[in-house]
């Protein structure tokens, strides 16, 4: 099951108490105060773990608590320390104070440890206490109690390419025949419930990770459908590609403008993010009419079809890409316009080579 949210309450380990003892051998005469300190509670750490891709483990717990110092004992012995507690997270995840939303910790590097609650310290034994006025000192200090907090864990899927879309637009589909990815598909809204991850392979020694979120309605950022629950799973990525439906009853500009809106109203740097745009389910519209609806689309972005083929897209189909072989890479407008069929594979190849010219730029 994908668990991307969790709130539980956690606690380091209280110190363990000093202990109040007096030395008693044979033949030592008034041998005075020996009791040994308290061991450290245990602290709370989280551990970044790329073996895991979701907060499963923490669903239904309520509070999680790392174990108490041991007390000391006689003869000056110091009493155990705790282990620590180790909560292992999926990279991506960040740690929120659930009381005030402050963003504690934000955990991406695999294999990091980081030191959310120190442990209590263990009390001093009567032994440090003894002194010329007070030779028999009959106390001990308590362990410091351990540190609680309210917390909320957010996973945030770390990805090079995150798919923007309507629903049912073919995301889904695109991520499946570009990568190992292998997402439920079926021609009716909202198959994709939980984003997917889907590792794309350009050549023999390149690859770059595409991710793929439930589809995002109008007025998702408002907390409409399952667009707002996931919106925040691209904002780690560093390209978007806007999916669009050229055989859709909405027209290419409307899907686009609204989708961007939605990104914005979000977010405003992830509207800011580079970007490119892919027009999906080519094969179901006849070629003059789909030529005549990707020039009108091109138009209303004021961009015009280029005559380049580096990635080597259909010759007989319109597109765009910016020649920044000869000029800067305006982040203001797509990286390329590509008209693409999952099902015929039209373009396929070359739009991951085209995605992997982005993620260069």
């Amino acid at each position: 099951m994908f668990i991307d949210k969790v709130s539980f309450a956690v606690t380091s380990g209280k110190g363990g108490a000093g202990c109040v003892s007096f030395r008693k051998e044979k033949f030592v005469v008034k041998g005075g105060p020996d009791g040994g300190d308290g061991g450290k509670g245990g602290d709370v750490i989280f551990k970044v773990d790329s073996n895991s891709d979701t907060l499963s483990y923490y669903k239904g717990r309520h509070k999680l608590k790392a174990d108490n110092g041991r007390p000391g004992m006689g003869s000056r012995m110091t009493g155990k320390s705790a282990k620590p507690l180790i909560l292992k997270v999926p990279p991506g995840t960040v740690v929120i104070d659930e009381d005030t939303n402050e963003v504690l910790l934000d955990l991406i590097e695999d294999g990091k440890e980081y030191i959310f609650l120190q442990g209590g310290k263990g009390g001093k034994g009567n032994y440090h206490f003894k002194n010329s006025r007070n030779q028999t000192p009959k106390y001990a200090q308590p362990g410091l109690a351990g540190v609680e907090k309210n917390i909320r864990l957010e996973l945030k899927l770390i990805a090079d390419v995150g798919l923007v879309g309507y629903p049912n637009v073919g995301k889904s589909t695109i991520i499946s025949t570009t990568s190992n990815a292998k997402p439920e598909v079926a021609n009716y809204e909202f198959t994709t419930l939980t984003p997917s991850l889907g590792v794309v392979e350009v050549g023999d020694y390149s690859s770059f990770v595409m991710a793929d979120i439930p589809g995002i309605i109008d007025g998702a950022s408002d907390g409409r459908g399952l667009g707002l629950e996931f919106l925040r799973h691209i904002e780690r990525t560093k390209t978007l590609l806007f999916t669009i439906d050229i055989a859709n009853y909405r027209t290419t500009k409307e899907q686009f403008e609204n989708l961007q809106k939605e990104l914005e109203k979000f977010s405003k740097e992830l509207s800011c993010r580079k970007y490119a745009i892919v027009l999906t389910k080519i094969d179901t519209i006849d070629s003059d009419i789909l030529n005549q609806k990707i020039d009108e689309f091109l138009d209303s972005l004021d961009l015009k079809s280029s005559s380049s083929n580096d990635f080597g897209f259909d010759k007989d189909k319109h597109y765009f890409i910016q020649d920044v072989e000869f000029g800067d890479y305006d982040e203001s407008k797509p990286y390329f316009v590509l008209p693409i069929s999952s099902v015929t594979n039209q373009n396929i190849a070359p739009l991951k080579y085209a995605l992997y010219g982005l993620l260069d730029k």
